[in-house]
């Protein structure tokens, strides 16, 4: 479970649920036909004990906004919160009683939201269409936490949809110096295990929206290296892809990933930036 903060929507699982189920709504699709296909596409993280309640609280605030609350999805809902299921998860996760009261407190409150139906149903948005933030190709560079340098690919841009999505794979790039563009086509993608992530591929769809106003300053192009495979939302890859509203979690992964191998055995998996961006033909030759 990738966790930002104690709210609702304050987790990779959640945000990338209720922003799939808006992006649907917006296009023209009805509540129960979204609810019914994000069953389908999450049932990994339905799967997972430390991740699926976020399923079920997404699901249930997006269906409230919507005037279109399940009385199953609520009495789902509601046995978690009533049982303390979620805050024993996060107990379970290392989080200290200070955040697990300030969880507890945002449960309590939000049960209470839902119990009452909306007066509105939330309205399907006119998206203005929008282009991505980078070009497909883009090097981007950063400070991590120790000080050095951390770097992130972006391996794909949607010019087809209206949001403007940049598809980002971030790298285990750990330097002193800035990264030029061949530590960048020799990188590894990052995997993640700490906090219970079982040997996931950082790869993410981001949104244009709030980068510049809050994150433009933390990233800087290097460079431009060639990306021969196209991508596109909401396909399915050999790797696993998620999608996020928040550029700060390219930053914040890396430093966890590399905080947690310091004490901790590093992931058994390994996805080399060129074999997500290179013909598999041209990098199994050489």
């Amino acid at each position: 479970m990738g966790t930002w903060n104690t709210s609702i929507k304050g987790n990779d699982a959640s945000s990338d649920i209720y922003l799939d189920f808006f992006d649907s709504y917006n296009d023209g699709k009805s509540p129960e036909e979204i609810s019914k296909k994000l069953f389908a596409d999450y049932q990994e993280v339905l799967d997972n004990p430390q991740d699926c309640n976020n399923f079920w609280f997404a699901l249930a605030l997006a269906q409230w906004e919507t005037k279109s609350l399940d009385e199953k999805v609520y009495k789902k809902v509601k046995e978690i919160i009533e049982s303390g299921k979620d805050l024993k998860v996060w107990e379970e996760l290392g989080a200290d009683k200070k955040d697990i009261k300030k969880r507890k407190d945002v449960l309590d409150k939000f049960l209470v939201t839902i119990q009452t139906e909306k007066e509105k149903a939330r309205l399907p948005k006119k998206i203005k269409a929008k282009d991505p933030i980078f070009k497909t190709g883009d090097c981007l560079t950063f400070k991590l936490k120790n000080g050095n340098f951390g770097g992130a690919l972006v391996i794909g841009s949607d010019f087809e949809s209206k949001y403007g999505y940049n598809l980002v794979a971030s790298t285990r790039i750990n330097q002193k110096e800035k990264p030029n563009l061949n530590d960048f086509e020799k990188a590894d993608v990052l995997i993640v295990n700490y906090a219970k992530w079982d040997n996931y591929e950082r790869v993410s769809w981001y949104l244009p929206k709030y980068f510049k106003k809050e994150y433009i300053d933390l990233f800087e192009i290097v460079g431009n290296i060639k990306v021969d495979k196209a991508y596109k939302v909401n396909e399915m890859y050999d790797f696993k892809v998620m999608y996020s509203g928040d550029w700060i979690n390219i930053i914040e992964d890396i430093d966890r990933q590399f905080e947690h191998e310091l004490t901790n055995k590093k992931p058994d998996k390994k996805l080399l930036i060129k074999e997500i961006t290179k013909d598999k033909k041209w990098w199994k030759i050489i």
